[in-house]
């Protein structure tokens, strides 16, 4: 049962479906926005041009209170989906572990300025012995 829970789990919260998930809910809340324009907006417009009806400044004032509305309401739902996302990723981010960061592979040879492999006692390049290198290699010698 844990399995199942644990699988179901990272389904949804994977990235892509948290993603196609707010693209629902907001064309949702989009599709409210265009459904107001239409009917407080472009409706009214061809009855005024087709049927030649005058409206009075009171439904004009309705109607641009309607969409008003409508858009107060889409960006409402925006911003409590912003938040919402953002505390999920940041609950998610709580326990995973930070990256370590990995060792160096390479290192700078001190006379020619070539990279150079990091355990290399001479370089490549220019032969010179590298100080630290011949440094280490006789600690160890010393402690064998």
């Amino acid at each position: 049962m844990k399995k199942l829970i644990k699988e179901f789990k990272d389904f949804a919260l994977r990235g892509n479906v948290m993603d196609m998930a707010v693209g629902v809910l907001i064309g949702g809340a989009f599709s409210g926005i265009v459904t107001s324009l239409t009917d407080n907006f472009i409706q009214p417009t061809i009855n005024m041009i087709i049927t030649r009806k005058f409206y009075s400044l009171e439904e004009i004032a309705g109607y641009a209170s309607a969409f008003g509305s409508s858009v107060v309401n889409f960006l409402i739902m925006a911003l409590i989906l912003f938040f919402l996302l953002k505390a999920m990723n940041k609950l998610l981010t709580i326990g995973a572990r930070k990256p370590e960061p990995e060792a160096l592979a390479v290192k700078i040879c001190p006379f020619c300025q070539s990279e150079i492999s990091i355990n290399a006692t001479r370089c490549p390049h220019c032969t010179s012995h590298i100080p630290e290198a011949e440094e280490e290699v006789q600690a160890e010698i010393a402690e064998v």
